[in-house]
């Protein structure tokens, strides 16, 4: 076996999820043109930092995982693009767009320290 901590334990992939919830639980209540132009997009690009994590964690090799790390963190960027336009657009408070961009700045940190460790695996 590659790693003795399982894919729910690993703090990156806990993050990227509770990070996932947060943008879903903001965009459904958004109103519908909101929802299908940006929520849709911030969404999707919000559940792919979570989902990336996992599907290269069931690769074989660390290099296949580090590679899945960086689609990670490409999606990590959208969302903060994502982030900022819900801002200006008035669909996210000040509070709101702070708390994800904190949340998304600490996850790239952590991103960053565990690619750096496939790195020299």
């Amino acid at each position: 076996m590659m790693d003795t901590i399982k894919l729910e334990d690993l703090e990156i992939y806990q993050v990227a999820l509770e990070i996932g919830d947060d943008v879903w639980d903001i965009v459904m209540n958004w109103h519908y043109f909101a929802q299908k132009i940006t929520g849709a997009q911030f969404v999707d690009a919000a559940d792919s930092i979570s989902s990336n994590i996992a599907e290269g964690y069931g690769r074989y090799s660390y290099k296949d995982r580090k590679q899945f790390c960086y689609y990670s963190r490409d999606s990590l960027m959208e969302t903060k693009n994502w982030v900022t336009k819900a801002f200006k657009r008035t669909l996210i408070n000040k509070k709101e767009s702070d708390l994800l961009i904190e949340k998304l700045q600490n996850l790239h940190h952590k991103l960053n320290v565990y690619i750096k460790k496939l790195k020299e695996k």
